[in-house]
């Protein structure tokens, strides 16, 4: 394979009452396809998410969307476009950051967390907030040394 130029594909989720940000890297190839967060049915986000809050399973988009909104997260990626093979952080070149100001002026972000080093190697290049930033590990099935358990447990900082 090789580097292809990408672009977002789809908005941010938030609304006036989001309280946290979580930002991936650069949706993969599944996501781009759905033109949502986290579809890659091996990606955990989502059951990750579910747990930590104590709720079922999260299936379509509309139930994530709202899941999300109800809890007062907003989702977006570091990275509006770049290059890349495949779905791979690693090969990720010519980046071109996400604009985060819109987040910022409608919701009243208290934290952000950054789904993976990834994310938050961008996030702290390409951003400037005095919002609170920590950076989780990577839901990704790249992340082979967490498992789910493990994920669960540090993704519990959420909980504002």
């Amino acid at each position: 394979m090789e580097l292809k130029h990408a672009t977002h594909e789809f908005p941010p989720l938030y609304d006036e009452n989001s309280r946290i940000l979580i930002l991936g890297s650069f949706p993969s190839i599944r996501s781009r396809e759905q033109k949502f967060f986290y579809g890659h049915p091996q990606n955990r986000f989502w059951k990750i998410l579910a747990a930590v809050y104590e709720e079922k399973e999260l299936l379509s988009i509309e139930e994530k969307r709202e899941f999300a909104l109800r809890h007062g997260i907003a989702l977006y990626d570091s990275i509006e476009e770049c290059d890349i093979i495949g779905s791979s952080d690693s090969s990720i070149r010519n980046v071109i950051p996400a604009d985060l100001t819109p987040i910022f002026e409608a919701a009243k972000i208290e934290h952000i967390f950054t789904n993976g080093k990834a994310s938050a190697r961008m996030f702290e290049k390409y951003q400037t907030t005095t919002i609170p930033m920590t950076c989780l590990p990577s839901s990704s099935p790249a992340n082979a040394a967490w498992s789910l358990e493990k994920l669960i447990e540090a993704w519990s900082v959420i909980r504002l």
